[in-house]
């Protein structure tokens, strides 16, 4: 039997998941919402749905049995729970939580884990990262001990402000919509940490313990400033991480870089080591190196699923399905709750320290999933 489903936030990126939500086999029934009347219409119609809502509230307090969260990125924490305590499982985009104060985002992680653990509803991060292929592989052939232990990693998304593809200026301005202001300019890199983070994280299956890092302020900043919403001077911040299985990550967030877009890691090993670059990828060891076609690396998806993955490098099928399958087998998915919160709490920490030009500071962390769930 299949699950009820609704998506709330048809902006460019919601769209792009309610044809994937809806070819899913084990999806009986989809519902979408939005503030906006124009864009459920027209959503409504190109995807042939009828069950349409004006509000979350609406939305949660109707019989489905899950709600995807695709809303702007401050308001993900605060919808997640709400829907969790209506009852409903939640996917909700990344990242968990965000905002410009780091201690409040911590609070939010420790009252979402909380909620999830009393509701007992399924909560999933949409981290893309977790199945790209790179990623994919990583985890393949360190659970086969092919890296021998892991030592070292370096991970980052480089997103350059005013990049040709994805200009950071205008999305800011959509997210914001009419509450836009110029106040509001700049973000902070690290507080979107987790295109990068959830490699390290789930290949490594650890988590990190401390953190130092510095921040770059280019000069003549126009557009991160210390005195607009954000408080917050730099355009690039750097993190050096102490995980839990010993090993070291370095963490960049660049949004002034001249490179192009790219969400990319590199791991090391005692035996064997991964490299990722513009240029391709390569498997690496003492004896030299090899070029590595990841075109193949693919897990088992539903056939309506399969022949069109998403953006993303492919990741929007995957999340999907890992999600509905979750629900409708009432099992743990892999990006639980627990998970989502070691991949945004380094960044937060990380930024903290920048401030502070490097203070080494204690990341918090919230444990494993509770016994039997």
């Amino acid at each position: 039997m299949g699950i009820s489903l609704g998506l709330v936030g048809l902006g460019q990126f919601g769209r792009e998941f309610v044809g994937l939500f809806g070819k899913h086999p084990e999806v009986s029934r989809m519902a979408i919402c939005d503030v906006r009347a124009d864009r459920v219409a027209a959503v409504a119609r190109e995807h042939g749905i009828a069950e349409c809502y004006a509000s979350l509230d609406e939305m949660c307090r109707s019989d489905l049995d899950a709600i995807a969260i695709v809303t702007q990125p401050w308001l993900h924490a605060e919808q997640a729970m709400q829907a969790l305590e209506a009852g409903k499982h939640v996917y909700s985009a990344v990242p968990t939580t965000y905002g410009p104060d780091g201690n409040a985002l911590l609070e939010q992680c420790d009252r979402l884990v909380e909620t999830v653990r009393r509701t007992g509803q399924i909560y999933m991060l949409g981290e893309t990262t977790y199945f790209r292929r790179e990623t994919m592989f990583c985890r393949q052939r360190a659970a086969q001990g092919a890296f021998g232990p892991l030592t070292y990693g370096e991970c980052e998304y480089w997103h350059d402000t005013d990049s040709p593809t994805s200009n950071l200026r205008e999305v800011w301005r959509n997210r914001w919509g009419e509450q836009w202001s110029a106040d509001k300019r700049g973000c902070i890199p690290m507080h979107y940490p987790t295109h990068a983070t959830a490699s390290m994280v789930s290949i490594m299956q650890a988590h990190a313990l401390s953190v130092s890092a510095l921040g770059y302020r280019m000069p003549g900043d126009d557009w991160y400033a210390e005195d607009g919403y954000w408080g917050n001077p730099y355009g690039n911040e750097v993190a050096l991480y102490r995980m839990s299985n010993g090993a070291i990550v370095r963490h960049c967030e660049f949004r002034r870089i001249g490179h192009p877009e790219r969400e990319s890691f590199r791991l090391f090993g005692t035996e064997a080591s991964f490299i990722s670059d513009p240029s391709g990828a390569r498997w690496t060891t003492r004896q030299g190196w090899e070029p590595l076609d990841l075109s193949d690396v693919r897990e088992p998806l539903p056939a309506p699923l399969a022949d069109d993955l998403g953006g993303h490098g492919g990741s929007h099928a995957y999340l999907v399905h890992e999600f509905v399958n979750a629900c409708a087998r009432r099992r743990l998915p892999r990006i639980h709750v627990w998970e989502a919160v070691r991949y945004l709490a380094p960044g937060i920490v990380a930024h903290q320290s920048a401030l502070r030009d490097g203070e080494p500071l204690p990341v918090p962390d919230w444990g494993d999933p509770p016994a039997g769930w």
